[in-house]
């Protein structure tokens, strides 16, 4: 049977990427994609793109919350994403709070 496109997967490329906290250079899978709010006029506002779908240009940092706050720390954000003030992280800081805490999965246990 010949092989359709469709039936044929390609490997997805493996892009490297630098976190702006750590300078640590890591697949993008490892990483947390982050962007300005499209929706903000003050162009202020970060949010989390786990999906990397969100236009504008994008900022990669190891999703964990001390990196965040020494990217906070060395105002990493305003660098990598090219504004000239202060970037509101609140956003990013709930998404890694609400992740690091894993699923909330409650099982049974079976007798």
């Amino acid at each position: 049977m010949p092989e359709t496109r469709d039936s044929v997967t390609a490997p997805r490329e493996i892009r490297i990427r630098t976190c702006i906290a750590t300078r640590e250079r890591r697949p993008d899978t490892e990483l947390l994609r982050v962007v300005l709010d499209p929706q903000d006029p003050t162009r202020s506002t970060a949010l989390a793109d786990p999906a990397r779908r969100l236009p504008g240009r994008g900022a990669w940092i190891t999703p964990d919350l001390a990196v965040l706050e020494l990217a906070e720390q060395r105002r990493a954000f305003r660098r990598a994403l090219r504004v000239s003030t202060t970037v509101d992280t609140g956003h990013v800081r709930r998404y890694l709070a609400a992740h690091a805490a894993g699923p909330d999965i409650v099982r049974k246990t079976e007798h």
